[in-house]
């Protein structure tokens, strides 16, 4: 399978840093994040890969050249403008010919590839969205108060919600709602998508994830033991 993984942001939740380094670069012990997500890549038996480059673009396609470092084939887009997190898959319309995947570049995870294209290709639908369950703390107090008198009160709450991990499998007919040369976010396609009702579906992962773009989870990846390279996690879920 075809990976795309997008590299074209600029990383301003993790600034300065981001200044001088494009957030795939950053380093997670003594490695890039980039690296991590294409040796990931690479134990899936993944091997043909294209990065969408923005922002300090060169510094990437300098780290990885053409891939060859890990047994893989590495091409590149070059955005001139920001087309946000689907726009660059226009460029490679002619490329994009079978089911293929989608990955943030700031992305690490033990998600089995293996069992999440099975999963999407039992659903039959045109994108399936990788997801996991997070708690988010709210640093307020909730007040439940109809017509003005409080019912509830509730210091702090988290809430739990079903979470994009930055991972989509496609079919080539999804980029028939991607315009050319135009900024145009996942968000953008799953409303499209939704209003034409056309089937969108999602995979629950119970494993790893972390987005290295929170400061929080680049911290939590710098205890993690990355050298220990263990099998990805096979979890045969269900569509939902």
């Amino acid at each position: 399978m075809k990976v795309v993984i997008q590299c074209g942001g600029k990383g301003t939740r993790l600034r300065p840093y981001t200044m001088v380094l494009p957030k795939p670069l950053m380093p997670v012990q003594s490695q890039p994040v980039l690296e991590l997500l294409l040796k990931w890549l690479r134990r899936n038996d993944v091997r043909d890969v294209y990065i969408t480059t923005g922002y300090l673009g060169h510094l990437i396609r300098a780290f990885c050249g053409d891939g060859r470092q890990w047994s893989m084939n590495i091409r590149y887009t070059i955005e001139r403008q920001p087309l946000g997190t689907i726009g660059p898959l226009g460029m490679l319309r002619d490329e994009l010919d079978s089911t293929f995947m989608v990955i943030n570049g700031d992305v690490l995870t033990d998600l089995s590839i293996g069992a999440f294209a099975a999963c999407h290709h039992r659903s039959g639908g045109l994108v399936t969205v990788a997801t996991a369950l997070r708690e988010t703390p709210l640093e307020f107090g909730v007040i439940d108060a109809p017509e003005g008198r409080v019912k509830s009160f509730k210091e702090k709450p988290s809430l739990t919600n079903l979470m994009s991990m930055g991972i989509y499998c496609m079919e080539p007919e999804a980029l028939e709602y991607v315009p050319d040369g135009v900024p145009f976010g996942f968000d953008d396609l799953m409303y499209c998508l939704l209003a034409r009702d056309k089937p969108v579906y999602t995979y629950r992962h119970d494993g790893l994830w972390l987005d290295i773009g929170r400061v929080d989870d680049f911290q939590s990846a710098q205890i993690l033991d990355w050298d220990e390279q263990s099998p990805a996690h096979e979890r045969l879920g269900a569509v939902s």
